[in-house]
């Protein structure tokens, strides 16, 4: 299942900011324009509106064949039919989580460090998130990872889904998909935009492109 966590993974911000029902409609523009992958993020919300926040997602994800990941709750994840979870450095138990999502995706923030992958993948990791890849306005003071760290990955860790987050545009998701990354991670690129629809696409046309210079890369000539 986790192989289909590919190309634009869009996340979502919290519903006390943006409100809840415009995460939906931008939600909807973004699977129209081609995204096959939304993290739903709250972390201001009770656990029963995130409960029904998430299930509504996962419905709304579901009918476009895509897949919703929940952040940082395994619970939620559990409860609303969520196709997986992600957890960040202080969100709780690896071995944990994957026992209580056996045939779900488990995906963790690894940050610049090759070892935390390592120990994540160890644990029952399937996807591997590195960044920030370029400076964030989501998190400013975020460390940075190089570019390199992506090509490191895929090579060493071939059954696992790599994932580039931090500072990600239309002007430079391509280099991530062209460094290797399965799927880049975007928030403000498409919900600060001033057509999200639009972003979405030309964010998906980029991350394709990007993908393709890759994939010619490493094919034999």
């Amino acid at each position: 299942m986790h192989s289909a966590l590919a190309g634009v993974y869009l996340l979502t911000p919290d519903a006390a900011s943006f409100g809840f029902n415009n995460v939906l409609k931008v939600v909807g523009h973004a699977l129209n324009a081609g995204v096959r992958a939304v993290q739903y993020r709250d972390k201001g919300a009770d656990p029963a509106s995130r409960l029904d926040r998430a299930q509504q997602l996962v419905a709304l994800t579901h009918r476009a064949a895509a897949l919703l990941i929940v952040n940082d709750s395994v619970e939620v994840a559990a409860a609303s039919g969520a196709d997986g979870v992600h957890l960040g450095r202080d969100d709780g138990d690896l071995s944990i989580a994957r026992r209580r999502l056996p045939n779900r995706m488990l995906g963790v923030s690894c940050y610049d460090q090759l070892e935390a992958a390592r120990a994540a993948i160890a644990a029952g990791a399937d996807a591997i998130a590195f960044g920030s890849m370029f400076a964030s306005s989501t998190k400013p003071a975020a460390v940075r990872a190089p570019l390199t760290l992506l090509s490191q990955a895929r090579s060493s860790w071939p059954h696992q889904r790599i994932v580039a987050i931090g500072g990600i545009n239309r002007g430079n998701i391509a280099a991530v998909a062209r460094a290797g990354a399965h799927a880049a991670a975007v928030l403000d690129a498409v919900f600060g935009a001033n057509n999200p629809a639009l972003a979405a696409r030309e964010l998906v046309q980029g991350f394709n492109e990007g993908r393709h210079e890759h994939d010619e890369q490493r094919s034999p000539v």
